[in-house]
């Protein structure tokens, strides 16, 4: 991989069967459900080389106790989180392209803490653009449920515990001036003071539907890079509406279409900065013949830069 209109030669998967970090069981099956939906055929027939890294160790609800209630499952969340952000380093300094896939979305506080520190060991600043229907800026102060899948963007920007905010060697992971929030039409109670103090950039999808998603990417892709690296993407698939993605622990109706979904994907690989990718909730058991997964494929390679043309 090179960066500076980057070129994606070879592709390194990741699962991370976690899913200590929310509230219904399932999306630890999402790897599988990948794989079984043909990602590794799939990426090959770009012409891509690929190789499948297995996955992280992640520990068992029932053999765990999840002990407080505000950060539930916390030592082991982070502690997985420390380990992704060592593979997700090797993949990078390997040249290869970083394609983790969930499992539940704190797992991002890993992605983004090995992209993070890769570049920062090179003194290089990184962005993010977090597409979910959900802001994922909940703190252990402000979570309704204390599930830390609610979490992982504010540790990312350097709030909430240190288990998770220090999981890199830089912090923030990201500076908030390049963090962008796409697609997001449900925010608790308590976590919008924080969302609207941070200043992160937010689409919300009233911004989606009155600007339209090409105006709304071109200015995150902007944001995200302004001064980095370049960025990473990390794609919870409640983000799309649920007639596109069925198989989410929480799906909140009114989100992106399926062209629209794809357009996220197809001007993130178009832009020659995709740093990272992620694909997370996917939980098979509330999916319809796999379709979750087999549309997560569809958009993993319009990251990689399938084109229609």
């Amino acid at each position: 991989m090179r960066n500076e209109a980057m070129k994606i030669d070879k592709v390194s998967a990741l699962g991370v069967p976690m899913d200590l970090g929310g509230g219904r069981r399932g999306v630890d099956m999402g790897p599988s459900a990948m794989r079984i939906a043909g990602l590794e055929r799939a990426v090959r027939s770009l012409g891509l080389d690929f190789e499948d890294l297995g996955t992280v160790a992640v520990d068992a609800p029932e053999r765990r106790d999840p002990r407080d209630p505000k950060a539930r499952f916390l030592n082991e969340i982070a502690a997985c989180c420390r380990e992704l952000r060592r593979e997700v380093e090797g993949v990078l300094e390997g040249g290869t392209f970083p394609l983790v896939i969930g499992g539940d979305h704190s797992i991002a506080v890993g992605t983004v803490a090995g992209i993070s520190s890769h570049h920062h060991a090179k003194g290089e600043k990184v962005g993010l653009i977090w597409f979910d229907a959900h802001s994922d800026m909940n703190t252990p102060e402000t979570s309704p449920s204390g599930n830390i899948h609610g979490m992982p963007l504010a540790a990312i920007l350097g709030h909430g515990p240190d288990e998770l905010v220090k999981c890199g060697t830089r912090t923030p992971m990201v500076d908030v001036e390049n963090a962008v929030l796409v697609g997001v039409r449900s925010i608790d109670p308590t976590e919008r003071a924080l969302v609207l103090d941070s200043g992160i950039k937010c689409y919300t999808m009233r911004e989606v539907d009155m600007l339209g998603m090409h105006r709304v990417m071109k200015e995150a892709i902007e944001r995200a890079t302004d001064g980095t690296a370049g960025f990473h993407l990390s794609f919870d698939l409640d983000g799309t509406d649920p007639s596109v993605a069925p198989g989410v622990g929480t799906p909140v109706p009114g989100g992106t279409n399926y062209r629209e979904s794809h357009l996220v994907m197809e001007m993130a690989a178009a832009s020659g900065k995709l740093l990272g990718l992620e694909m997370t909730e996917i939980n098979p058991i509330l999916d319809e013949r796999n379709a979750t997964a087999r549309a997560a494929v569809e958009l993993v390679l319009s990251a990689l830069g399938k084109t229609i043309l």
